[in-house]
């Protein structure tokens, strides 16, 4: 069924209980008897004022707001129409038009797409008339509604937990690649200072090579003496022999 024939229905339905309304305890009063000619007459906001007017005198007419809820439906006021079927819900259930009531209460939910109390409604309907085709199809359709209604949260909660859980496992992954990275840079500066470490130990070693005395074995040391005794006398027998050289000279001189 349609969505254009259903609200069809709801509005045949509304055009219908205002004559059931007008029967009911607040007949006498002429304000309503006067809102029904003009709803009749399609003058629904016209009607509106006149059933206002009868709530000021009883604010709890069941004829009154329950034909006023039908002329702010009529108006698309859905909200208002809603709060005026509301002040009722305690008395109409209990009236002969108890499963018109209910049908309208359906009809003001189906126009809010609020389809759980449009089922709950149209499901009270039909408690009271079973054989209520109209009510059978709108609580079908409404029932429809709602279970794509509801499938379409549930489609939306576990796409939102997946992407949760992407979010969490990317995080993750972000943490683990920094804490790798950190590890990483440690294990760098470690090996940054040990290399520090034998760089200065080399140097270390070569100044104390440097700063230390060769070592020489006791037949060497014998050898450099002996080289160095070897050189004096060599040195020594030039030296006498300058001398003895000069004293001949000053012999000859002294011979002259």
């Amino acid at each position: 069924m349609c969505m254009r024939k259903i609200l069809y229905v709801i509005l045949s339905m509304c055009l219908m209980a205002v004559s059931v309304a007008d029967l009911s305890a607040q007949e006498d009063r002429r304000e309503v008897r006067k809102g029904n000619r003009r709803f009749k007459d399609g003058a629904f906001g016209e009607a509106g004022i006149e059933y206002m007017r009868a709530l000021q005198k009883d604010s709890m007419s069941v004829a009154a707001n329950y034909n006023l809820a039908n002329a702010l439906y009529r108006q698309e006021d859905y909200e208002k129409a809603k709060e005026a079927l509301g002040r009722i819900k305690d008395v109409a259930p209990m009236t002969p038009d108890a499963a018109s009531y209910f049908y309208n209460l359906g009809s003001v939910a189906i126009a809010q797409q609020d389809w759980q109390t449009a089922v709950q409604a149209f499901a009270q309907s039909l408690l009271v008339n079973p054989g209520d085709l109209d009510a059978k199809e709108n609580y079908i359709y409404a029932k429809k509604k709602l279970q794509d209604q509801q499938q379409n949260q549930n489609n939306q909660q576990n796409d939102q937990n997946q992407d949760n859980q992407d979010n969490q496992d990317q995080n993750q992954d972000d943490q683990n690649n920094d804490d790798q990275q950190d590890n990483k840079d440690q294990q760098d500066n470690k090996d940054d200072q040990n290399d520090q470490n034998d760089q200065n130990k080399d140097n270390k070693d070569n100044q104390q090579s440097q700063g230390q005395q060769p070592q020489i074995t006791p037949q060497a040391a014998q050898q450099m003496l002996q080289a160095i005794q070897a050189k004096e006398k060599e040195t020594q027998d030039k030296v006498n022999k300058a001398k003895a050289a000069a004293m001949k000279s000053r012999q000859r001189e002294k011979n002259w």
